[in-house]
């Protein structure tokens, strides 16, 4: 066996690596397509409405009242991602309605004088817990939040007062801005204003929608949209309100406001999601750890190691610049951090095993690694198991 094997095999690692980190290499068709015998649009993964403008401020007094309704339908009772989104030009993540397995999480911008508005987090438990439609209110005003789970109110967080400026900006619906966080499921309707509803409107507008009637627009309630997705052609969702901020569904995938590189104290979460992401990406990167730092050490190269990580860091930066490009992966230097760990791992595992199996096969081209290192392993092992005799002997000129 001769060190073009090694050299084979690290290449063959190098393209399967930067095939699972970039794939699939172009953007995909927009998994969004109308219902065929009701109103609305069922969203595939992945898949995006996103607003032709903006929808601008409207000279709101408090600046601390707004209401969303939104009626869906998840495809899994259990998942992980965003429905309904906000846009603004200094956050992309102003207002965000996400499933979180059974439950709905709300993050959005909420202002608590004399302080600056900041980014907070609510958490409503089992919104989604049964198949079916659901029709979601959340409405906020002086004295917090309220949401409201087809017109019954399933939480209250009186500290939690939402901006108006928080439902400003681009929506985007199926989808996340910033960084791909596709929705699977069907949204039926959606109504949007820029005051506070009662509990009384909340009851009233769940049975109008609910029970197929066409809601009614009232300049009392501030409605600033309205979209009964009943076109069930074509690329355009009408706004039946006064605004004139429609919805498109592009043809192909495509995530509003890309961010390139999201910092790590930015995507950290302490999710499931994440950290199950950060797992992959170790194990990922350590059959190319070990490969490389194999056929480096077969090749006498300097500082085989060293070398080794560094390179492992640099294809793990040159996937997360390429991603920033392709609308389905996420460009972020947690990424970096972690498939740089999964190649030290993989080194580290190289300079153990290396010697054991050279050892074992002196035909291997492993058999370069230190002998010193490898004997000493070796009689670790034929210790711990006490068989001094039968061990396999590593010959090698180190004088050692």
């Amino acid at each position: 066996m001769k060190t073009w094997l090694l050299d084979a095999i690290c290449a063959a690692v190098l393209c399967f690596v930067l095939a699972l980190g970039l794939w699939p290499f172009h953007a995909p068709r927009n998994g969004v397509t109308w219902l065929a015998n009701h109103n609305g649009l069922r969203f595939g993964s992945p898949g995006t409405v996103i607003s032709s403008g903006a929808f601008p401020m409207t000279g709101v007094e408090d600046g601390t009242s707004g209401s969303v309704e939104v009626w869906l339908q998840p495809r899994r009772i259990w998942d992980n991602a965003t429905f309904l989104a906000f846009s603004g030009p200094r956050n992309p993540y102003q207002f965000l309605l996400r499933q979180s397995d059974a439950g709905l999480e709300l993050y959005a911008e909420i202002r608590n004088d004399p302080h600056p508005a900041k980014t907070a987090s609510l958490y409503v438990r089992d919104v989604f817990h049964r198949s079916g439609p659901v029709f979601l209110t959340i409405t906020s005003g002086q004295h917090g939040t309220a949401v409201y789970t087809n017109g019954v109110l399933a939480r209250t967080a009186p500290g939690f007062r939402l901006s108006t400026s928080a439902i400003t900006g681009r929506l985007v619906l199926g989808d996340s801005p910033g960084q791909p966080d596709s929705w699977s499921g069907r949204l039926l309707g959606l109504a949007i204003y820029h005051s506070e509803l009662t509990a009384t409107q909340v009851l009233r507008h769940y049975e109008i929608w609910t029970r197929g009637k066409r809601p009614a627009i009232s300049e009392g309630e501030r409605n600033v949209a309205l979209y009964l997705f009943d076109e069930r052609a074509g690329n355009l969702v009408h706004n039946q309100a006064s605004s004139s901020v429609n919805l498109k569904i592009p043809e192909k995938y495509l995530v509003l406001d890309r961010i390139f590189l999201e910092p790590i104290w930015k995507e950290f979460s302490l999710s499931r999601s994440y950290w199950s992401s950060a797992c992959k990406n170790i194990v990922g990167f350590i059959p190319l750890g070990f490969c490389f730092c194999a056929c480096l050490s077969a090749h006498k190269a300097r500082r085989p190691a060293l070398t080794t990580v560094i390179l492992g860091t640099l294809v793990s930066l040159t996937i997360e610049i390429l991603q920033g490009y392709l609308p389905t992966r996420d460009s972020g230097t947690t990424d970096i951090l972690t498939n740089t760990l999964g190649t030290y791992i993989g080194v580290t595992s190289c300079r153990v095993v290396s010697p054991i199996l050279a050892a074992r096969f002196p035909w291997l081209p492993l058999a370069a690694w230190p002998a010193r290192e490898g004997r000493k392993l070796i009689a670790l092992f034929c210790r711990e198991i006490q068989q001094p005799r039968g061990c396999w002997t590593y010959h090698s000129g180190d004088p050692d």
